[in-house]
């Protein structure tokens, strides 16, 4: 969910965002993506994907949700840990208050990089 409010607010030409995780699952959670299909974004041909150094090299952030001792070690690299419950199991309302809070923590982070895309005049 994170990296897919990342993409939908970030300027482009200033950061990207890549999802990956250290033990990822086979397919994104159904009610995750029914989730986020409700605020307009769509991952339902979306794969999880391993977290390797090799993916994250050249990271300047890495935005880590619990992973530990099992996050790679980037040279360089700063990172953040966001404390968040894994939507795997729980209800639907849990999932979007997880969801809501994701969404205001990149808001702060694109704002606080400087990352956000300009509203459009």
């Amino acid at each position: 969910m994170a990296a897919a409010w990342f993409r939908t607010l970030a300027d482009d030409q200033r950061a990207h965002a890549v999802s990956a995780g250290t033990a990822p699952a086979d397919r994104v959670h159904p009610v995750v993506v029914d989730v986020m299909s409700e605020v307009g974004i769509d991952l339902s041909t979306a794969q999880p994907r391993l977290l390797t150094a090799e993916l994250a090299q050249g990271a300047s952030l890495l935005v880590t949700m619990g992973c530990g001792d099992a996050c790679p070690f980037v040279p360089g690299a700063r990172i953040e840990d966001w404390p968040l419950q894994d939507p795997k199991d729980l209800d639907i309302d849990s999932v979007r208050r997880i969801r809501d809070e994701i969404r205001q923590r990149v808001i702060t982070l694109l704002a606080d990089e400087g990352w956000a895309a300009v509203p459009a005049s």
